[in-house]
C-alpha cells in the first residue's frame, strides 16, 4: 500500500499510478477538464517547479511505463515540498528500481 499526502488530504493506493488517477480526477472535477494522467503529470510538474522543468527532462514520452513514471512524478512532488510519499518496503523498491532503470 502507498499514501500520498497532500494539502490535507490523503491518497492511499496498491500503485502509484492510482495515487496520481485520483489527483487527476480530482484536478479534472476543479477545471472542468479531462486531462490524461500523462498530461496532468506534465502540468503539475511545470506548474510546482515554476516552468523550469523543461517537457524533454519530464519524459513523458511512451518509453517509460505508468506506473514508473507515476512513481518519478510522486517522488519529485515530494521533493518540491508538494506531498508525503510514504509506504516504506514498496517505495524503497520501486524508488532502487526507477534510479537504477531511467527511461525502462
Amino acid at each position: 500500500m502507498i499514501t500520498f499526502r497532500v494539502e490535507g488530504k490523503e491518497y492511499c493506493g496498491s500503485s502509484a499510478l492510482e495515487i496520481v488517477g485520483c489527483l487527476s480526477e480530482e484536478e479534472a472535477t476543479l477545471l472542468e477538464k479531462q486531462l490524461s494522467v500523462r498530461e496532468f503529470m506534465l502540468r503539475s510538474l511545470a506548474e510546482l517547479s515554476g516552468g523550469c522543468i523543461r517537457m524533454r527532462e519530464a519524459d513523458v514520452s511512451g518509453q517509460m511505463d505508468d506506473e514508473k513514471l507515476a512513481l518519478g512524478y510522486l517522488y519529485l512532488r515530494e521533493g518540491y515540498g508538494a506531498g508525503e510519499l510514504s509506504g516504506a518496503s514498496l517505495r524503497k523498491r520501486s524508488r532502487e528500481h526507477v534510479l537504477s532503470h531511467p527511461g525502462h
